[in-house]
């Protein structure tokens, strides 16, 4: 059963276009709890919003996991895990954060409850009513 996810990163340090240019991203340096157990769920082909924190603060585009989980390979601890994303297609319109905490469809999204949450989470009818609002 496909899951859905958001991820997010400040544009400046990992962007889309960063990923677009690498063709596959090791998503690394998650420091939360919460969100490292998200990534733990995390199946090979579930999708994923890559969202512009910070800068934009607006789901960019589509992305799919293309490898599990595994040590995170800045992480000398041996706590954190890493997993690897392909990008599938920008978005044709960028949907900013203002406009989702508008929907009421949306009003249970993680990002909007914990906004400091960095993986997260997206039910079937929330990724079905973001990708509404970006065609």
């Amino acid at each position: 059963m496909a899951q859905y996810w958001l991820m997010k990163s400040e544009p400046d340090e990992y962007g889309w276009d960063d990923l677009i240019a690498e063709n596959e991203g090791v998503w690394d340096g998650v420091k939360n709890a919460q969100a490292s157990n998200n990534m733990k769920k995390m199946q090979k082909g579930d999708q994923v919003f890559f969202y512009h924190s910070r800068q934009g603060l607006e789901i960019v585009g589509i992305m799919e996991v293309s490898e599990e989980q595994f040590p995170d390979p800045f992480d000398d601890t041996g706590r954190w895990i890493a997993v690897k994303v392909k990008p599938v297609r920008k978005l044709d319109n960028a949907v900013p954060l203002k406009d989702m905490k508008q929907n009421p469809a949306l009003s249970d999204l993680a990002i909007i409850r914990q906004t400091r949450l960095s993986v997260a989470p997206v039910t079937e009818a929330q990724w079905g009513a973001i990708l509404a609002m970006a065609s």
